[in-house]
C-alpha cells in the first residue's frame, strides 16, 4: 500500500550547482560529503514553472546545508536514464527527478540500484513496482489549487468564457484540468470551458497559439499547466492585455499586470524538505509524500492585487471547506462528470 505523509514546508531561493550529461550547471563552491542531483524534465531549471521551482528549492537546501546541489537538464525523454547514471557514477546520496515522465527512467534505476536513495516529484510508486523501498514519491494535490484559481476566473469572467491549456496527457495533468473545471462551474455553472492538451511542457510557441485562438474566440481568462508551454500563453496574455493564470510558481512577476493568479504548487518546499530527510538519515523510502492544502503544500497567488477582497473572502471560505472535507473536489474526469454531467470537453486521461 501506499503510505501518505502530510508535511509542513517552507519557502525557496538560493545558489550552487553542479554538471553532468545532459546539460547541466556548474560545481557548488567547496565539495560537500552528502551530495543532492536533481535531473530535469525536457523543460529545464529556467522553465519559469515546476524544474525552476525545483531547483530553487535545491539551491536553498545547499546554502542553508553547506551540502553540494546540482543540476542535469534532461534534453529528451532518452536522456533520463544516462543523467541519472551521471549522478550514480558521482555517489550522489540522493537523487531527484521532476515530473512523471521521469517515474519510468527512477523506477528501473532504483531496481538496479537498490542501495542508492531517489526521489521523484509528479509520481506515486505502489510496492510492487519499487521492491527495494528506494524511491520516494513526492505528489501533490494539484486539482484542490486547480480549483481555488478557477473559481476565481469563475468569479471574474466577463464573457462567461473561460480557457484552460493543460500539458501532455496523464493522470496527473487531469488532475490539473478538472479542479480547474469544478472550480469555474462551481462558481459559475453558466460558464463555458474551452480545454485542451498541448502536448508538450517545453513549446512555448503552441501555447502562445492555443491562448492566441481562445481569447479570439471570447475567452477572457486563460489557465496554464503546461510548464515552459505556458510561457506561450503568458506571452499572448500580456500582447492582447488578457487575464492568465500561471502555475506551479507565483508567476506574476512574468507579466504583473496580466497574470490574475497562479495554482501553487510548493516543488521547492517538496525538494528542501526532502533532501533535508535524506541528509538526516530520516527518509522513509519507498513513501509516497503528499502535499495538499491541509499541510500548505499547495495555494494560490494574490500578488498584484487583481483579485477583489470579496472574491477572496469567498475563495478562502471554499478553501477551508475542501480542509475539512465538507466541498468535495475531484481529480479525475469521471469524478467530474458524475458531479457536472457533460461540461468536460478534454479528453480523459488513462489511469
Amino acid at each position: 500500500m501506499k503510505k501518505f505523509f502530510a508535511i509542513m514546508m517552507i519557502c525557496a531561493v538560493a545558489v550552487s550547482a553542479f554538471a553532468g550529461g545532459g546539460s547541466a550547471g556548474k560545481t557548488a563552491a567547496g565539495a560537500a560529503a552528502f551530495k543532492v542531483g536533481l535531473v530535469t524534465d525536457v523543460g529545464g531549471v529556467n522553465d519559469q514553472s515546476f524544474n525552476q521551482s525545483a531547483w530553487e528549492g535545491l539551491q536553498r537546501f545547499g546554502k542553508d546545508t553547506g551540502m553540494g546541489v546540482s543540476y542535469i537538464e534532461s534534453r529528451d525523454e532518452s536522456s533520463y536514464a544516462p543523467n541519472i547514471d551521471t549522478y550514480i557514477d558521482q555517489k550522489t546520496g540522493l537523487i531527484w527527478g521532476v515530473g512523471f515522465m521521469l517515474g519510468d527512467a527512477f523506477e528501473k534505476a532504483g531496481k538496479s540500484y537498490p542501495n542508492q536513495q531517489f526521489a521523484i516529484v509528479d509520481y506515486a510508486y505502489s510496492d510492487a513496482q519499487v521492491p527495494n523501498k528506494n524511491v520516494t514519491g513526492v505528489v501533490f494535490a494539484a486539482e484542490e489549487c486547480s480549483f481555488l484559481v478557477g473559481y476565481i476566473a469563475g468569479k471574474m469572467t466577463k464573457t462567461g468564457k473561460v480557457g484552460h491549456i493543460n500539458g501532455i496527457a496523464s493522470p496527473t495533468m487531469e488532475s490539473f484540468a478538472v479542479g480547474y473545471y469544478a472550480g469555474v462551474l462551481t462558481a459559475n455553472p453558466n460558464a463555458q470551458i474551452m480545454g485542451q492538451y498541448s502536448g508538450s511542457f517545453g513549446d512555448p510557441a503552441a501555447g502562445k497559439n492555443i491562448a492566441n485562438q481562445y481569447y479570439a474566440d471570447g475567452a477572457d481568462i486563460i489557465y496554464h499547466a503546461a510548464g515552459g508551454t505556458g510561457a506561450g500563453a503568458i506571452e499572448a496574455a500580456r500582447e492582447l492585455n488578457k487575464w492568465v493564470i500561471g502555475v506551479d510558481m507565483d508567476q506574476n512577476y512574468i507579466a504583473p499586470n496580466n497574470v490574475l493568479t497562479s495554482a501553487l504548487k510548493r516543488v521547492d518546499n517538496a525538494l528542501y524538505d526532502v533532501s533535508s530527510m535524506a541528509q538526516k538519515g530520516t527518509l522513509i523510502g519507498g513513501s509516497t509524500l503528499l502535499y495538499n492544502l491541509k499541510n500548505n503544500g499547495v495555494g494560490y497567488a494574490t500578488t498584484g492585487n487583481h483579485i477583489p477582497a470579496n472574491v477572496i473572502s469567498e475563495v478562502e471560505a471554499i478553501k477551508a471547506k475542501i480542509i475539512s472535507g465538507e466541498q468535495k473536489v475531484p481529480a479525475s474526469a469521471r469524478e467530474l462528470n458524475a458531479m457536472f454531467p457533460g461540461k468536460y470537453t478534454m479528453p480523459a486521461a488513462e489511469n
